[in-house]
């Protein structure tokens, strides 16, 4: 029973987040109230200190005064990667220069970062595969400091 009850509260936080990065990528929120009311609508019972907790661990920053998703903006010239951000608990996206995805795949797998399960690129885009959550939020910084131009 125990088991089930654990399962059932990570699927429920899991779905949570989920819509919350929805609900910030659609709306623009200035009070974490706001979420926990529309939270409260979609059947979800939770308090503004689980609304705080899931916007940190989901990396939501405010903006001007508006909570959105994390998006780094970067200039690498040597192999023109823009920006990285996540995409669900178990991605990031990476946008690069045309013609250059694959070079920053291979920097990025070369790097053996342990938090990355693997890496697939296209042409501009290179989609980084992780674990979980809390891996993708650690892996962040380390894939931004393979790109650094110091």
């Amino acid at each position: 029973m125990r088991r089930i009850c654990i399962f059932y509260v990570y699927m429920q936080k899991s779905k949570r987040h989920e819509l919350i990065q929805v609900l910030v990528r659609s709306a623009k929120f200035r009070r974490q109230s706001e979420l926990v009311s529309i939270l409260a609508k979609k059947g979800f019972t939770v308090t503004q200190a689980s609304v705080s907790r899931d916007l940190e661990e989901l990396g939501i920053v405010k903006i001007n005064g508006i909570y959105s998703l994390p998006h780094v903006d970067l200039q690498s010239p040597q192999f023109g990667l823009f920006s990285l951000q996540p995409a669900g608990p178990y991605l990031l996206v990476a946008k690069c220069s045309p013609g250059l995805a694959s070079a920053a795949a291979v920097r990025i797998d070369a790097a053996g970062i342990p938090e990355v399960v693997g890496t697939v690129a296209g042409d501009d885009t290179v989609f980084i595969a992780v674990t979980n959550e809390s891996e993708q939020k650690a892996a962040i910084p380390k894939i931004l400091k393979l790109f650094e131009t110091n």
